[in-house]
């Protein structure tokens, strides 16, 4: 039995309500799972040629991982998982600022920090969809958001093949939307935050070191062991939007971090220049007026681009993707739930989070990429403080984004039959 938390029955559902999701990445099949289990039938176009997620690694830590309870798959992502957390934070020369345990946060948090490749969590969350939901090389442009309170005038989408009409329209089209552009012309949309990213993922076998991530002037370094045996390692670095290296990225690495502690050599030697990936990291800074219009709802980075300072990005995605698909209580109290009568309740719950996230990470972006050096010793000398004053010091400040859980409180659990996937409510008698 597939275990689902806070979906009514099915036969509350408007018969095969339609959803399209335009865009293959973590919020986009997170939500099409989600909402596939709610009874809906859903279409994903995804306009590269296969799910290939942009990026290397990611953590998850345990709001998200409770999103993806619901759609019962949080168990498998932690069993696939490194768990994260023993290991803290340094200075180039290797002097630890602070120490930190996978146990202790786990026991705050009420749950695991995890660390796995994305290709693992999109080929998992594809896995839930029915054969043929997923369309990849389809570019989709939207043509018209729909009426809500209109059943005669649905969402409208172009497709290669076509166009298609939908109920619900989810745009989980990344930092760069299209969809967002459609739908409120005049926001400004992403703009460069003043530093770029490399990733990359390589074996590095028998080598056995602590997670870390290590501050320096205007830079850092991470490096985390992955479950599987390799190594998941990044960088960032303020640099002028569009910059590149003159030569090669793994050479600019090694400019840049070879002369750091400890593996982070050793890291640098096992890269081959095709390993590295360079992003500029883009935010929104100017929150939307909300995450939805008409028969639409934007998700992920299409709604709230932020620095990757806090890892939250997918973390927040997943949220979105299940608050999205979860009935709310204004349309359950009519004894009937619609996909698009759903969207202002949706938006009420998430863009104060997401809005109050994004700014946290945008002032850790600042903390993090100091470049003055009296101001750095501040910085180190005070985390450094709190940290022999207890661990739990630094943590207490993740406690509020940690401790989110799905917004409902009805028990319905998915059972399937010869007739497909049918919701039993285990709060009736």
């Amino acid at each position: 039995m597939a275990q689902m938390r806070g979906i009514p029955p099915r036969e509350r559902v408007r018969a095969r309500e339609r959803a399209v999701v335009i865009g293959g990445g973590i919020g986009g099949l997170t939500a099409a799972a989600a909402l596939h289990r709610r009874g809906v039938k859903v279409t994903v176009l995804e306009r590269a040629g296969a799910l290939e997620p942009v990026g290397a690694a990611l953590s998850l830590t345990p709001n998200a991982l409770r999103g993806l309870d619901v759609i019962g798959l949080g168990d498998g992502i932690r069993e696939l998982s490194a768990w994260q957390g023993d290991g803290g934070l340094r200075a180039p020369g290797g002097r630890w600022l602070s120490r930190s345990s996978a146990a202790a946060a786990t026991e705050r948090f009420g749950g695991p920090v995890v660390l796995l490749h994305r290709a693992t969590l999109i080929d998992r969350l594809a896995g839930l969809l029915p054969p043929d939901t997923v369309r990849t090389a389809a570019a989709a442009h939207l043509i018209d958001p729909g009426g809500p309170g209109d059943p005669a005038r649905p969402a409208r989408v172009s497709t290669p093949d076509g166009e298609l009409t939908a109920d619900l329209v989810v745009a989980a089209d990344g930092i760069h939307s299209a969809v967002r552009h459609v739908l409120f012309p005049d926001h400004p949309g992403a703009v460069y935050a003043g530093f770029t990213t490399w990733r990359m993922v390589i074996p590095l076998p028998g080598m056995r070191f602590a997670s870390h991530e290590t501050w320096g002037r205007g830079r850092l370094w991470g490096t985390h062991p992955l479950k599987d045996g390799r190594v998941y390692a990044y960088a960032a670095a303020l640099a002028p939007a569009g910059e590149h290296a003159p030569d090669d990225e793994r050479a600019e690495l090694l400019r840049r971090y070879g002369d750091w502690h400890d593996p982070i050599p050793a890291v640098l030697a096992a890269v081959r220049p095709e390993d590295v990936l360079r992003h500029d990291v883009h935010h929104i800074t100017e929150p939307l007026p909300a995450y939805h219009r008409g028969r639409v709802a934007l998700v992920g980075d299409a709604a709230h681009a932020m620095p990757p300072t806090l890892g939250q990005g997918g973390n927040q995605a997943i949220e979105d993707a299940i608050t999205l698909a979860l009935p709310h209580a204004r349309t359950r109290s009519r004894g009937e739930t619609t996909l698009a009568g759903d969207l202002p309740a949706y938006t009420a719950a998430r863009l104060p989070r997401t809005t109050a996230i994004a700014r946290r990470a945008v002032r850790a972006a600042r903390l993090n990429m100091m470049t003055n050096r009296a101001g750095i010793a501040v910085r180190d000398t005070a985390i450094a403080a709190l940290s022999k004053a207890g661990p739990a010091l630094l943590l207490r400040s993740f406690d509020d984004i940690a401790a989110w859980r799905p917004p409902t409180s009805d028990a319905v659990s998915f059972r399937t039959d010869d007739e497909g996937v049918r919701a039993v409510d285990e709060n009736r008698d």
